[in-house]
């Protein structure tokens, strides 16, 4: 009786601080595996001669697998429990990886591609609600800072860390898809040591659902989709063309400087984050949708003018209004969101998420051959930068009715 009454303690390790940090770990590295392959695809390409538009197919089906996971299980962890949803989807993450280490042909891509975006949707709606449950002062603004960060982070070193370990070590094939494999097993680990946070827990159902956000939560979701409906579509376009388009601007095949073309990206997104990241959820939308839609303007005319230095500082102010635009969004959602619905919810923001981030590529990697590089990078970025504006002009109407009298004192 003694020994049964002690073993979840013994078995469940992790505090619920440590807990916390591992489930924002978990969504950073899922991020970062996931533009761990962009560097490769050249050598993929140049070892088994498939298209661009095969290539395409290729993240079409990681987005695909996603969007699916969140539609079909996305609510899983407000059933099961988060711990068992991550056990399994850290599990397929590890599978995938090795994958893509024994991969010989194009169908190997799909397969793991496929398996990794499936992996990934269940990763990013169960530890995304575990955040909001684990939050030692259970801080909404907090939990939106520390995901947007990670988010950001994961999605930059990702390419930069693969494009390294590509250009300057043995094994291109297989050593980065390695790196992931530890990284992975780690996150499992500490999976399986961490405290369950949801106390009903339930036998989980299997059904395509149709994204819902419960009535109280709409006006917050609103302003957060239109705010990762603009950031992560730069963050697609620089998925699908920004490591070519660099080799391109500074005529180099480096794998590094390709890396350094998305890391631009996120990386400053993340430091963005970080100094701004306790501003107005409107007024942040507002700032960082303007600022990404400089960027993302001097980025088309570098591609215009062959200018990398425009392009590079393009990409830094572009990534900081990604960054911000992307958290306020995110802060004001996590606030709103009831515990019962933490999982429902953050499943339909993802949706949103990975169809702004998947859409642009899938269609960027079909029309760049009939178009040229230049061309759709001038044409999608346009694109994206008018919505960017859009919502920088959403986010000010909507502003508390508090802020205008002071804004209107500030201007007199």
């Amino acid at each position: 009786m003694l020994s049964t009454g002690i073993e979840p303690r013994r078995r469940r390790t992790l505090s619920p601080r440590l807990a916390y940090a591992h489930v924002a770990g978990a969504i950073g590295l899922a991020l970062f595996a996931s533009s761990t392959p962009s560097p490769l695809y050249g050598t993929y390409r140049a070892l088994w001669g498939f298209s661009p538009v095969v290539l395409t197919l290729i993240y079409a089906t990681y987005a695909v697998g996603v969007l699916g996971a969140l539609l079909v299980a996305g609510r899983m962890s407000d059933e099961a429990g988060r711990r068992p949803v991550l056990i399994v989807s850290l599990a397929a993450l590890m599978a995938a990886s090795v994958l893509f280490m024994l991969a010989s042909s194009i169908a190997w891509l799909f397969v793991a591609r496929a398996l990794q975006g499936l992996a990934t949707g269940l990763v990013l709606s169960a530890a995304s609600a575990a955040l909001l449950d684990l939050h030692p002062r259970r801080d909404p603004a907090g939990v939106g800072l520390t995901n947007g960060v990670v988010s950001a982070a994961g999605l930059g070193l990702g390419a930069l860390v693969s494009g390294a370990l590509v250009e300057l070590l043995p094994a291109p094939r297989v050593l980065p898809y390695a790196v992931l494999l530890v990284l992975f097993a780690v996150a499992f680990a500490g999976a399986l040591a961490m405290p369950e946070p949801v106390a009903a827990r339930r036998r989980p159902r299997l059904q395509l659902q149709r994204p819902s956000v419960p009535p109280a939560v709409r006006g917050p979701f609103l302003l957060a989709a239109l705010a990762v409906i603009s950031s992560w579509s730069i963050g697609g376009l620089f998925i699908a063309l920004g490591p070519s388009l660099a080799a391109t601007l500074f005529h180099t095949d480096n794998h590094v400087v390709e890396g350094l073309a998305v890391f631009a990206l996120g990386g400053s997104a993340a430091a963005a984050q970080l100094a701004f990241g306790r501003s107005a959820p409107w007024l942040g939308a507002a700032l960082g949708s303007l600022a990404l839609a400089t960027g993302i303007v001097m980025i088309v005319v570098a591609a215009g003018t062959d200018s990398a230095a425009l392009y590079w500082t393009g990409s830094v102010i572009g990534g900081a209004g990604f960054g911000v635009d992307f958290l306020s969004g995110l802060r004001a959602l996590s606030a709103a969101i009831p515990p019962e619905h933490r999982a429902q919810v953050m499943s339909a923001f993802y949706v949103v998420a990975y169809g702004a981030l998947s859409l642009p590529a899938v269609l960027a990697g079909v029309l760049v051959t009939p178009l040229g590089l230049v061309t759709t990078f001038e044409v999608f970025g346009s694109a994206v930068a008018a919505l960017a504006l859009g919502v920088a002009w959403q986010a000010w109407r909507t502003r508390p009715a508090a802020a205008r009298p002071n804004l209107a004192l500030d201007r007199a």
